[in-house]
C-alpha cells in the first residue's frame, strides 16, 4: 500500500464526520474511523490519532466547520459565542503545533468577515474554506518537495526523524515530499534512513511504513544509531518536519531532533527544515518562547512493553519536543522559497508574517 494512496483526514460526502485514518494502529492495522462529537475529535488530536502539524491543522479546520454546522442560534452573536467556545476548546488539545491555532484562527476570521451572511450561508461558507485549507496543503506540500528535491543527487542518502511524511499532511508530506518528487521524476537510487523515534516511534511505524511501501530503499535505526550512520558516510543530507518556527529560525520538532541537528553539524551534513509558511510564528523572537508539549509517563515506562520496564514511581522526562538553534540548520524549506540565514530577514522577503 503506497503511503500517498492514504488520505490521514477526510470530510465525509455526506458532511456527517470526519472519517480519519488512525495512525495509532499502523503499520500493523489500517483503519479508518469515524468521528463526529467535538470531544472525539479533539481526543483524535490530543493521542495522535492525527498528527503531524499540517495534519492537525487540516483536521483542526474540518472539526470546527462541522461542530459549527449544528450551532442552534437565533442570530450572529449567538452563534460567534458557541463557535469561539467550540474553537478554543479545539485549540487545548495540543499546545505546540501553531498549525493548530493557524487553522482555527483562520476559520474565525472567515466567520467573522461573513458575519452578515443568513447563519446556513455562513456554515457553508466555513466547509468551504476547510476544504480551501485541505488543498492548499496538498499544493504546499508539492512546493517544498520540488525545492527540496533540488537539493538532492543521486543515490543520496537522507536521515530523516519522526514523521513528516504523507501521514502528517494531506498528501506529500514535507521531509518527505522531496523523495516523492524524486520518484515522480523517474530516480530509483536514493536511499533513506528513517529515525525510530522513542518514545511514540513514528519513524519506525510511520516513515519507514511510508518509504519502503513506495519503493525507495529504506534502512531503520534507533535514534542513538544516528552518529554512527553518520560517521560511516552513507548520509548526504537530512530533511526534518517542524511544528512551530520562530522569527529567528528557531525550529521546534520532534524530541531528538536537536541531536540529529548536532551531530550533522559535527559531520559537516547539510540538514534542512520543512516547513510551510503557516508553520512560522513571526510572534516569537526565538524558540525559547515556543510552549513545550510535556506527555504521559506511561509513552515511556510501559506502552510498548507487555510488561512494565521501569521501577514504580520513577521520574519520567517526556517533552514531545525540543528547539533547534537556527545556527544548527542549513536552511528552512518553505512553500515559497529557500530560506537561510538570517531567516527573520528571509521569511519578510517571502511575505512571511504579512498575512
Amino acid at each position: 500500500m503506497n503511503a500517498l494512496q492514504l488520505d490521514t483526514v477526510l470530510l465525509s460526502e455526506d458532511r456527517s464526520c470526519l472519517e480519519i485514518l488512525d495512525q495509532t494502529l499502523l503499520p500493523g492495522t489500517i483503519k479508518v474511523i469515524q468521528v463526529s462529537k467535538i470531544e472525539d475529535i479533539w481526543e483524535a488530536i490530543k493521542v495522535l490519532r492525527v498528527r503531524g502539524a499540517p495534519a492537525i491543522g487540516v483536521c483542526a479546520a474540518y472539526g470546527i466547520a462541522l461542530t459549527a454546522s449544528r450551532i442552534d442560534a437565533a442570530d450572529f452573536d449567538g452563534f460567534y459565542a458557541e463557535f469561539k467556545k467550540q474553537k478554543d476548546y479545539l485549540a487545548s488539545s495540543r499546545p505546540t503545533a501553531v498549525n493548530l491555532f493557524w487553522a482555527l484562527n483562520r476559520m474565525e476570521r472567515v466567520a467573522l468577515a461573513n458575519r452578515a451572511l443568513p447563519l446556513p450561508e455562513l456554515k457553508e461558507r466555513l466547509f468551504t474554506e476547510a476544504q480551501a485549507i485541505r488543498d492548499e496543503d496538498v499544493a504546499i506540500s508539492r512546493s517544498i518537495g520540488q525545492i527540496g528535491f533540488g537539493l538532492l543527487h543521486h543515490g543520496d542518502g537522507i536521515l530523516t526523524h519522526c514523521n513528516a511524511g504523507t501521514l502528517a499532511t494531506a498528501k506529500y508530506g514535507t521531509a518527505t515530499a522531496p523523495m516523492y518528487i524524486a520518484l515522480e521524476n523517474g530516480w530509483t537510487d536514493l536511499r533513506v534512513y528513517c529515525d525510530e523515534t522513542r518514545p511514540l516511534l513514528q519513524g519506525a511505524r510511520l516513515t519507514s511504513f511510508e518509504m519502503h511501501n513506495a519503493g525507495i530503499e529504506t534502512t531503520l535505526l534507533c535514534d542513538n544509531m544516528a552518529a554512527s550512520m553518520m560517521k560511516s558516510g552513507k548520509i548526504n543530507i537530512v530533511f526534518v518536519g517542524c511544528d512551530r518556527v520562530a522569527r529567528n529560525g528557531d525550529a521546534a520538532n520532534k524530541i531528538g531532533t536537536m541531536g540529529v541537528a548536532i551531530l550533522a553539524k559535527h559531520f559537516g551534513i547539510p540538514f534542512y527544515v520543512c516547513a510551510p509558511s503557516s508553520t512560522i510564528d513571526m510572534s516569537l523572537a526565538s524558540g525559547e518562547e515556543i510552549p513545550i508539549e510535556q506527555r504521559s509517563p506511561e509513552e515511556v515506562t510501559e506502552m510498548w512493553y507487555q510488561e512494565r520496564m521501569a521501577p514504580e514511581g520513577v521520574k519520567v522526562y517526556n517533552p514531545a519536543f525540543d528547539v533547534t538553534d537556527h545556527s544548527l540548520i542549513t536552511g528552512i524549506i518553505t512553500e515559497r522559497g529557500l530560506c537561510r540565514a538570517p531567516y527573520d530577514k528571509a521569511f519578510e522577503a517571502l511575505g512571511i508574517g504579512k498575512e
